[in-house]
């Protein structure tokens, strides 16, 4: 038990660079929250639905964040920061990074199916602060949502993911196979995530003009066709 412990926190600060040891990493939100819901969530498969509620209450007074008991959390899941909601169907995969100021959010239960009305989240994947994934939706392995991004269909897997709605961009999930990629959608190697909405409009910019390019070589080259 304590070995796994170690490696869940060795798991987080390989994703953070600010801790200085494990203990440090103890007295994080997300990590207490965390703790707090797999008692939550016990609790809840055993239909002692009353007593989940009162830690999940307990959770979200000390963390500001508020995970439903019935959600289902994979190993490594990892909250940097907090202010985060996580609805009651939803499912999160392993070694799953969630930014500050995300909702994993239910939709109309009527357009569900079996009763799910929350998304599932492959493993591997990275979720930008303020970002919205609503509805039975599901992101794939090694997904990246950027900062205040509003998904409300499938990510494909290993996709980049911005905007409102969100949508696919040139910024390629190969960039962060080898290592971690802070924040989910960097447009240089520089990323601070105090200017995410900046870096974002500069990655729009980057492929309207690549596009705009595009469309006019492809108009030069009928014009010659025809010529």
């Amino acid at each position: 038990m304590l070995a796994g412990l170690f490696a869940y926190l060795d798991s987080i600060k390989a994703r953070d660079p600010a801790p200085r040891s494990r203990w440090e990493i103890l007295l994080y939100p997300g990590v207490l929250a965390v703790g707090f819901h797999r008692m939550a969530h016990w609790l809840y498969r055993g239909e002692l639905y009353f007593l989940a509620r009162v830690i999940n209450h307990l959770a979200r007074f000390l963390t500001a964040i508020d995970i439903h008991p019935g959600a289902s959390i994979g190993s490594n899941f990892f909250i940097d920061h907090g202010f985060v909601v996580i609805g009651e169907t939803a499912i999160v995969g392993d070694d799953v990074t969630i930014y500050q100021h995300v909702t994993l959010g239910g939709t109309n239960p009527t357009s569900g199916e079996s009763g799910d009305r929350h998304p599932r989240i492959g493993n591997g994947v990275i979720i930008g602060s303020g970002a919205q994934v609503l509805g039975p939706i599901h992101v794939g392995d090694r997904a990246r949502i950027g900062a205040n991004a509003v998904v409300t269909k499938d990510v494909p897997e290993g996709a980049t993911m911005i905007g409102i709605p969100a949508r696919p961009t040139l910024v390629g999930a190969e960039r962060a196979a080898g290592n971690f990629l802070p924040y989910g959608t960097p447009c240089s190697e520089m990323f601070d995530p105090a200017t995410q909405k900046l870096e974002l409009l500069q990655c729009e910019v980057e492929q309207l003009r690549k596009r705009l390019a595009e469309m006019i070589a492809e108009r030069d080259g009928e014009e010659r066709d025809r010529a």
